[in-house]
């Protein structure tokens, strides 16, 4: 299968998935499970939500992790500041990489943003270089894009 038909039967499975719960943890925790079982050499995947200027650790799938991120520190965190996705082929060429798992050597970060306002971000991590593409990019924002509109963001 062509990595373009993988990210587009993802985000169909994602869609079936959150089309009748309205609860973001059991959505988020279930995006998380999805993820981790689908992606293929991965060790964590999973959300940081912003709290109080902070990003905290949400449902996820992999090893304990960091609990705290600040914003604008490490790859996530540089995410929620500048509002953009981050394909990060070596995590420890990263200025300031925070090395929550020795592990993962790429990753790949995608803000959450609904209503103009940072929300947090998905997380994904994997013990090889280079894991990520643009077409990875691609699959993920849009998964995420379901989530920003589906999820009552409020109520967190």
């Amino acid at each position: 299968m062509q990595k373009e038909e993988f990210y587009y039967q993802l985000n169909q499975n994602l869609a079936a998935l959150l089309e009748s719960e309205t609860d973001w943890l059991a959505n988020l925790a279930n995006a998380a499970a999805l993820l981790f079982y689908e992606l293929e050499n991965i060790n964590w995947a999973g959300f940081y939500l912003l709290k109080d200027n902070e990003l905290v650790l949400g449902p996820f799938q992999g090893k304990p992790a960091c609990v705290r991120i600040a914003v604008g520190k490490g790859v996530c965190g540089s995410v929620a500041a500048e509002r953009q996705t981050l394909v990060v082929p070596n995590v420890h060429q990263f200025p300031g990489h925070i090395a929550c798992d020795p592990d993962s050597r790429s990753e790949i970060v995608v803000p959450i943003i609904s209503r103009d306002t940072i929300r947090g971000v998905l997380d994904i991590d994997s013990p090889n270089y280079n894991r990520f593409d643009q077409v990875d990019k691609q699959g993920l924002e849009k998964y995420v894009k379901q989530l920003e509109i589906k999820i009552d963001w409020q109520k967190i």
